[in-house]
């Protein structure tokens, strides 16, 4: 019985594999028999992850581009989405400095544990489900809460067994996309950061199948996005690749490394290795520059017609030195124009959290309550648009709890929440739920 059925499951993984478009112009350097055969007996169903891949990969060639900014917490999480954002970007580089399981304060530098950004996927998507579990007990959903998250694998902590393992944690937290980058993972620098060293083509490429071959394990066809640091590292821990020679300086650090010219052909050079087994690719930039982006699609274009391609719209970069007041404005027009289909603020959310909270305290600290009305009264204003945090209670999920402890009492609690509460009485909760007088 157990050849009969992994036979079929073999069979059947290769027709897709042949057959959906979805995979069209994929390459995988192992088998269909390799993944049926890491699978297990038990199929365990990764809901979330799978809706969102599948979500996202329809955004991404339904909509001219999908543009998001990195999330922090739950709650920010939930607002991008009720803002009208279609996905939610998960950076390492906010994990590092503000949302890690050690508890520390880290530079990007893979300081954290690695399950630190499974965690905050997971984190956001439980935010997103109780945001839409409050809609739905209230009678109306008024928008798809469970938006696609992709999420940050840096240059995924290890060889490919850790890819692979990473891989895993990222979909079993729900994550749509994942990225990894082509840099030594013991060395792992912000890519925005000098002595960024590479690892040979050969060996990003056995990440990205690592990670690819975790997907199809566990059955869900995650988007794989293959970022490079070519353009600005400097370094590479080896000459074993020849696709790597042609940038070789012939000089070496003390630590053993060969030095590299890095630059546009570097970052191309390397993204057309990686182009057939990754969904997108991404070369990290050191300034938004419309030209060197338009130099690099064509050329992956011209081997990859149709590749789809993503942007970190940094905030590293200082944009209005580089770019005046209506290039910025159509400067993610003519990215999409090119083929940039997932563009991104990677920190947003980390500075958003940073720039607002040193506002009201400086306000606070010399003004008092009148700061914080100030405040108030801006969430008045946007509830015309939408915004409904100002009702706290009911945004945490008040209301959600005090209709299951009226269905487990029939309806006969004495001690719901929400009704009789200060934010009922001066906020005002047209759908809260009714407890019915003794």
């Amino acid at each position: 019985m157990h050849g009969e059925v992994f036979e079929a499951q073999v069979r059947e993984l290769e027709r897709e594999w042949e057959g959906d478009p979805r995979w069209a112009g994929i390459r995988r350097d192992y088998t269909a028999e390799d993944v049926v055969r890491l699978r297990g007996s038990v199929r365990v169903e990764h809901t979330l992850a799978r809706l969102g891949a599948e979500r996202l990969w329809s955004l991404l060639h339904t909509q001219d581009r999908v543009q998001t900014f990195g999330a922090l917490t739950g709650a920010q999480a939930v607002q991008m989405i009720r803002a009208g954002l279609p996905a939610i970007y998960v950076s390492g580089w906010q994990v590092a400095a503000d949302a890690n399981l050690a508890g520390q304060t880290y530079p990007d530098q893979s300081l954290y544990p690695s399950n630190s950004v499974p965690a905050l996927v997971r984190r956001l998507n439980q935010a997103l489900l109780r945001a839409d579990q409050i809609e739905w007990s209230e009678g109306r959903v008024e928008r798809q809460w469970l938006a696609p998250i992709v999420a940050d694998a840096e240059a995924g902590f290890g060889g490919p067994v850790h890819a692979f393992e990473l891989m895993k944690a990222m979909i079993e937290a729900g994550a749509a996309g994942v990225h990894f980058e082509d840099q030594l993972a013991a060395e792992k620098k912000c890519g925005h950061m000098g002595g960024k060293v590479l690892v040979p083509t050969a060996q990003f490429i056995r990440t990205l199948n690592a990670a690819r071959l975790a997907a199809d394990v566990l059955g869900v066809p995650t988007l794989l996005i293959a970022r490079t640091d070519a353009l600005s590292a400097p370094l590479l821990t080896s000459d074993v690749d020849p696709r790597d020679a042609a940038f070789l300086t012939g000089e070496r650090t003390r630590e053993g490394y060969f030095t590299v010219r890095g630059g546009l052909d570097a970052a191309i050079a390397r993204s057309l290795a990686y182009a057939p087994y990754a969904d997108l690719l991404w070369f990290e930039t050191s300034t938004p520059d419309l030209g060197q982006a338009r130099a690099y699609a064509d050329a992956i274009h011209e081997q990859f017609p149709g590749k789809l391609l993503a942007y970190n719209c940094s905030p590293s970069f200082n944009w209005e030195r580089n770019l005046d007041p209506a290039a910025i404005a159509r400067f993610q027009d003519e990215l999409a124009a090119l083929g940039y289909a997932f563009q991104f603020i990677t920190l947003a959310g980390w500075h958003l959290l940073n720039l607002h909270t040193f506002e009201l305290a400086r306000r606070y600290a010399g003004e008092g309550m009148p700061a914080y009305v100030e405040l108030q009264h801006k969430e008045f204003d946007l509830e015309a648009d939408g915004y409904t945090a100002t009702r706290h209670q009911r945004e945490a999920g008040v209301s959600y709890f005090d209709r299951v402890l009226l269905a487990v009492t029939s309806g006969q609690a004495a001690t719901a929440a929400l009704a009789g509460s200060t934010e009922a009485e001066q906020f005002g909760r047209p759908d809260a739920p009714r407890v019915p007088a003794d």
